[in-house]
C-alpha cells in the first residue's frame, strides 16, 4: 500500500524559489504548444479564404460528379424519338446499340398506325433517281427549247402520295416514378410525383405548359430543355426531338457483343452449347468460338486491353532493370567511402542529380518525340529516372557502412576487388535489392502515367477512352485490371523484400 504525501503552498514556492528552471520549463513548454497550435489554425484559415475553399464547395456541382461516378458502373440505352411537323413520330436507337442490331425492350411502348400522306420530295433526290444522261453535244443554248423546259421541270420538288406505318405514341418509363410519354406533339415527364408537359412543334420549339421543376432546365424560351432523373437517366427534349437517356446497373455485353452468335444467351445456355451443343461453326469447337468472341469483344477489346497491360508491367520491369544494373557501379565511384576521388565523386553525383531531377513524365514527352509514340520511349523514361535516384540512394547506403567488416578482410591482404566483394557487397546487397523491387513496383504505376502521354501500354489506351467522355465503364474496368496488377505485385515485391531483409512478410 502506498500514500500520497501532498506538498503546501509554502513547500511548493521552498521548490520553485530553489529550482526556478523547472517551472520555467514548463512554461515555456505550454507557450511553444500553444503557438504551434495557433500556427496551424491560421495556416488553415488562411489556406481556406486563400484558396476559396468554401466558395468552390458552394458552386460545386454536385449532380453532375454523381453523375460522372455512375457511368463507371452503369450502361446507357439511348432511343432517340423524332417528331414530324404533323405529329406523326419516329424511333431509332443510337449506333451500336447495347441491345443489339433489332432492340424491343419492353420499357418502350409504341403505339403506331398506317396513315396515308402527301410527301414533298426533293429535286435533288428526283435527280439522283434518274439515270445519267448520254454524254452527247448540244449546239442549243442552256434553256431553250425542249433542254430549257426540261431543266426547269427537274429543277421543281415533287409531291407523291405514301402509305406507311408511323407512330402515334411513345411511353418511356425508367422506374415506377418516371417516365416520359410522347403524343400528339406533346412530351408528358413525370417524376418524384410531379408531371411537367410540354409542347413541340416538329421543328425547333420547345414551349413547356406551367412552371419548371427542380429536375427540368432551360436556358432561354424555346431552347431545349433538359430532365434530369438522377441516377435512372436523364433526357432531352427539343422541338422536333426527344432523345432518351436511360441507365441500367452493370456492364453490358462484357462477354459477348451484339455481333456474337451468343449475344442475348443466358449462362447455361451458353455451357450447354460449350459442352454438348451443334456446332455454330463447323471450322472450330464452340468453346474456341465463344473464347474468341471473348478475346475480341468490340465493345470491351479484352485482348488488347490485357496485352497494353502486360506491355506496361514489362516496360517497368525493363526499366527498372536496365536502371538497377546501370546505377549498381556507379554508386561506387559516387560513394566517398570507396572512391577517394573528390572530382569522381562530384561528376557522378552531378549526373545522378541531373537524370533524376527531370521528372519521369517529363523524361517520356522527351522520348516520345525522338522514338516515337510506343514502349520505348516509356522504357527509356523510367530507365533514365531511375538510374538517378536509385544511383543516389545506392552510394548513401555505401557511405553508411560499418568500416570495420572491410577492414577485417583488407587485414587479411585481400586485393581491392576481394575487399569490396566480401567486406562491402554482403552489407549492401540486400538493401540494394529492396530498394530494387520497391521501385518496379512503384514503377508499375508510373508506367501507366506516362503511357498517356503516348509512351505506349494500358496507360495510352486509357487515356483514349477517357477523351471520348463516353466510355466510362470501359474507364472502370481498366482502371480495376491496373489496382489488381500493382496489388499483385506489390504482394510479390513486399515478400522478395521481407525474405532478403530477413523477415517474415505480413
Amino acid at each position: 500500500m502506498t500514500t500520497t504525501t501532498r506538498l503546501n503552498p509554502m513547500e511548493m514556492d521552498a521548490i520553485a524559489s530553489r529550482h526556478p528552471e523547472l517551472l520555467k520549463s514548463s512554461a515555456s513548454k505550454r507557450m511553444r504548444t500553444a503557438a504551434i497550435a495557433g500556427g496551424v489554425v491560421f495556416y488553415l484559415i488562411f489556406s481556406w479564404w486563400f484558396f476559396s475553399i468554401g466558395q468552390v464547395l458552394g458552386n460545386a456541382n454536385w449532380g453532375i460528379a454523381g453523375t460522372y461516378l455512375a457511368d463507371w458502373v452503369s450502361y446507357e440505352v439511348r432511343p432517340e424519338i423524332h417528331v414530324a411537323p404533323d405529329r406523326t413520330m419516329s424511333l431509332n436507337y443510337q449506333r451500336n446499340s447495347p441491345l443489339g442490331p433489332n432492340p424491343n425492350p419492353a420499357w418502350v411502348e409504341l403505339d403506331r398506325q398506317t396513315v396515308t400522306r402527301r410527301v414533298e420530295v426533293p429535286a435533288t433526290a428526283i435527280q439522283a433517281a434518274k439515270p445519267k444522261a448520254s454524254s452527247s453535244f448540244s449546239f442549243m443554248a442552256p434553256g431553250s427549247a425542249l433542254g430549257g423546259a426540261t431543266a426547269t421541270a427537274d429543277a421543281q420538288n415533287r409531291v407523291e402520295t405514301r402509305t406507311e406505318e408511323v407512330l402515334t405514341r411513345v411511353l418511356v418509363t425508367y422506374d415506377r416514378s418516371t417516365r416520359i410519354e410522347v403524343a400528339d406533339g406533346l412530351v408528358k415527364a413525370t417524376h418524384g410525383g410531379e408531371t411537367l408537359v410540354m409542347a413541340v412543334d416538329g421543328a425547333d420549339t420547345v414551349t413547356p405548359q406551367g412552371a419548371l421543376p427542380n429536375w427540368a432546365t432551360q436556358k432561354r424560351p424555346g431552347e431545349k430543355i433538359v430532365l434530369a432523373f438522377g441516377a435512372t437517366g436523364w433526357a432531352e427534349v427539343e422541338g422536333d426531338e426527344v432523345s432518351v437517356r436511360n441507365r441500367f446497373f452493370g456492364w453490358a455485353n462484357f462477354l459477348f457483343d451484339t455481333n456474337s452468335p451468343f449475344f442475348r444467351m443466358s449462362y447455361g445456355e451458353v455451357a450447354s452449347l460449350i459442352t454438348s451443343g451443334e456446332r455454330i461453326d463447323p471450322a472450330r469447337s464452340n468453346l474456341s468460338l465463344a473464347w474468341n468472341n471473348i478475346l475480341y469483344n468490340a465493345e470491351w477489346q479484352h485482348l488488347d486491353v490485357w496485352t497494353k497491360l502486360l506491355q506496361t508491367v514489362v516496360m517497368a520491369f525493363v526499366g527498372t532493370l536496365f536502371a538497377s544494373l546501370i546505377a549498381f557501379p556507379l554508386c561506387f565511384l559516387a560513394a566517398r567511402n570507396i572512391t577517394p576521388s573528390f572530382l569522381t565523386n562530384q561528376l557522378v553525383k552531378r549526373f545522378f542529380d541531373f537524370l533524376r531531377s527531370v521528372d519521369m513524365f517529363i523524361w517520356a514527352l522527351f522520348f516520345t518525340r525522338a522514338f516515337g509514340p510506343g514502349p520505348l520511349a516509356g522504357i527509356s523514361a523510367i530507365f533514365f529516372t531511375d538510374t538517378g535516384t536509385l544511383g543516389k540512394l545506392y552510394s548513401e547506403a555505401l557511405e553508411n557502412i560499418d568500416d570495420k567488416q572491410r577492414e577485417g578482410v583488407k587485414s587479411v591482404g585481400a586485393a581491392p576487388l576481394a575487399v569490396q566483394r566480401f567486406g562491402v557487397l554482403p552489407q549492401v546487397l540486400p538493401v540494394f535489392a529492396s530498394q530494387a523491387l520497391y521501385f518496379w513496383e512503384s514503377n508499375t504505376r508510373s508506367a501507366t502515367i506516362i503511357g498517356a502521354v503516348g509512351a505506349g501500354g494500358i496507360g495510352l489506351k486509357l487515356w483514349e477512352a477517357m477523351r471520348t467522355n463516353s466510355d466510362w465503364e470501359n474507364v472502370a474496368y481498366m482502371v480495376l485490371l491496373i489496382l489488381l496488377v500493382v496489388f499483385i505485385f506489390d504482394s510479390i515485391s513486399n515478400a522478395c523484400r521481407s525474405r532478403l531483409m530477413g523477415r517474415k512478410a505480413h
